[in-house]
């Protein structure tokens, strides 16, 4: 795979050089299909026994049986066409997205935003979790992002799913204002994907620092907007698919040095690494520590970061 210089040289800061050759081996290596079974239609069990009849497949993590991986070699398109898929059995998912909802860990009795959320994977998981109960608002901005993720709603059977399309920021100003708030929020931001390069090797062309100053910058704003609409005591989970300090550590250090917010420490049942507190010579809060950082090359997955935060008080007007 062909990498930028300029992504090549952070990695090996991020890494150290010999952990940066086993990264990027993995590249390279040969990838297996996940999928999550959607329980709001069939048990883990009776989904891997259909399954098994055509493929072979292992449930990786024990203490999560819906987590599934598809073994054999498949034709391209074969995974999306099975009947199974089809009629909203499973979600073909990477891993490693599926570990933001496992931190955000939401409940029948929750109210729930997924502020950025299309095409679906985290919502539809999240749905299934709540068992297609509390409150759940899913949120993307454009039309056709909002037509994906209501498709995939349907086919999982979310009947719990309220849709909106709104940037998120303003979505966040209008909640605010009436006064609605939930008491756990995901917020998968717009990243510049570095963590994807396994399944979509064409971000590597797409690296560029200004556009990853750029993205901090926004999710900066979206992290801080969707503090002022959580309860106090609630919980909001911030994760993106790259690896680039400016949209990870940076912008929860920002958040803690602003808002009445800790940071709680992320378990998860992958190798996870800790957030790193300085970066090209920025000092960081020194509790970003507890976030967690997933390489390819520690689980066989893609890369992500994963952060979740306590809100400990109440927000003014001007903050």
């Amino acid at each position: 795979m062909n990498l930028k210089p300029e992504f090549v040289e952070r990695m090996k800061l991020l890494l150290d050089e010999k952990d940066y050759g086993l990264f990027y081996k993995t590249l390279d290596k040969p990838y297996f299909n996940s999928i999550r079974c959607n329980t709001l239609k069939i048990s883990a069990d009776e989904l891997k026994q259909k399954l098994e009849k055509k493929w072979k497949i292992k449930q990786p993590l024990k203490e999560h049986p819906e987590i599934m991986v598809i073994e054999n070699h498949l034709e391209p398109g074969e995974i999306g066409k099975a009947p199974e898929h089809l009629l909203g059995y499973y979600y073909i998912q990477e891993i490693s997205s599926m570990m933001p909802a496992l931190v955000l860990k939401p409940d029948k009795e929750d109210n729930v935003l997924d502020l950025c959320a299309s095409p679906g994977s985290k919502s539809t998981q999240i749905a299934s979790m709540m068992e297609n109960k509390g409150v759940f608002i899913a949120n993307d901005l454009s039309l056709d992002r909002i037509r994906i993720l209501s498709t995939n709603a349907q086919r999982c059977g979310a009947t719990n799913i309220m849709i909106t399309q709104h940037d998120g920021i303003n979505l966040c100003a209008r909640l605010s204002r009436i006064g609605f708030k939930f008491n756990k929020i995901l917020v998968d931001a717009p990243c510049s994907g570095e963590g994807t390069l396994r399944l979509s090797p064409k971000t590597a062309s797409m690296f560029n620092l200004n556009i990853i100053k750029k993205l901090s910058r926004t999710q900066k704003s979206l992290l801080s907007s969707a503090l002022k609409i959580l309860k106090v005591g609630g919980e909001i989970v911030y994760s993106t698919c790259t690896y680039a300090p400016e949209e990870n550590e940076e912008v929860i250090s920002y958040i803690l040095d602003n808002f009445p917010i800790e940071i709680q420490e992320v378990k998860l049942p992958l190798k996870i690494r800790e957030g790193i507190i300085e970066w090209q010579g920025k000092k960081y809060n020194e509790t970003v520590v507890k976030c967690a950082r997933i390489y390819p090359h520690d689980n066989n997955t893609e890369g992500f970061f994963i952060a979740k935060l306590k809100k400990v008080g109440e927000i003014g007007v001007g903050e």
